[in-house]
């Protein structure tokens, strides 16, 4: 079956709001080209219907989940101008299909990443700042029952994101010890430091960075990257309030509304 009939298959899904079965039924777990050819159709899709792309996400940053889904890199997503919320809003439920929570800390490029064989010192001093972030992660696949394929299809469950207002360049933090605490209606909720992303958000971004030269769509000054989970994922629901705290980077909150 060709890959436009996947990529409109997610699009209805997104749509209606109702969830569909696996991918990997029909396309595998293996072939991750496919999955990535069917996530650019719906990027194609977008772009022609308006959308600006904003940055990219990076999934499955953290070896527990890697094994999980049985890979041994990360993934990517795109990110577009409505999927964002401002800090300190609202997102209606409604708008969302199966939503889970990740704090993350996000970096705005001051310089294109359009070298081969990037390397820690090219991404340091591309990076204008960071900021924290809020990623709301969603899944058009029935019960969050995923695989690699699956999810690369399904623009790595991408679904909206939310950044804080504290820009912080990278010699004032340690983006590597930063400690990271996620609250659900003022409870704890999700802990941990920019080791958990691949041993530190540098070494996700040196991976999306040459990964996109590969594809041929190096990433631009500008562009926002989420550099992957610093803790596990968070389940939400109506009349929740997420509120992350990064230290040395400020904090950034979400709430959802029915």
């Amino acid at each position: 079956m060709h890959a436009t009939t996947f990529a409109e298959r997610l699009r209805k899904a997104s749509e209606s709001k109702i969830p569909i079965d696996p991918l990997r039924n029909e396309i595998g777990i293996t072939d991750i080209p496919k999955a990535y050819e069917i996530q650019k159709i719906n990027t194609e899709f977008r772009l022609n219907n308006g959308a600006r792309i904003t940055g990219k996400k990076i999934g499955l940053t953290s070896t527990a989940v890697q094994t999980q889904l049985g890979v041994d890199q990360p993934d990517f997503g795109i990110l577009f101008h409505d999927m964002e919320i401002l800090t300190g809003q609202s997102v209606s439920m409604s708008e969302l299909m199966q939503p889970k929570v990740e704090a993350e800390i996000a970096f705005v490029l001051g310089k294109d990443l359009t070298g081969t064989n990037l390397t820690t010192v090219d991404i340091i001093n591309a990076v204008e700042y960071a900021l924290p972030a809020i990623e709301i992660v969603g899944s058009r696949i029935k019960d969050w029952n995923i695989k690699i394929t699956d999810t690369v299809a399904d623009n790595a469950s991408a679904s909206h994101y939310v950044l804080g207002h504290s820009p912080t360049r990278l010699i004032e933090m340690d983006l590597v010890g930063c400690e990271m605490e996620m609250f659900k209606n003022n409870e704890a909720a999700s802990s941990g430091s920019g080791a958990a992303c691949l041993g530190s958000p540098i070494n996700a971004t040196i991976w999306l960075a040459n990964k996109m030269v590969e594809m041929g769509h190096p990433l631009k000054a500008g562009e926002v990257i989420f550099t992957g989970a610093l803790g596990p994922m968070v389940s939400v629901n109506a009349g929740d309030l997420i509120t992350a705290h990064f230290e040395g980077l400020g904090s950034v909150s979400v709430n959802f509304s029915e």
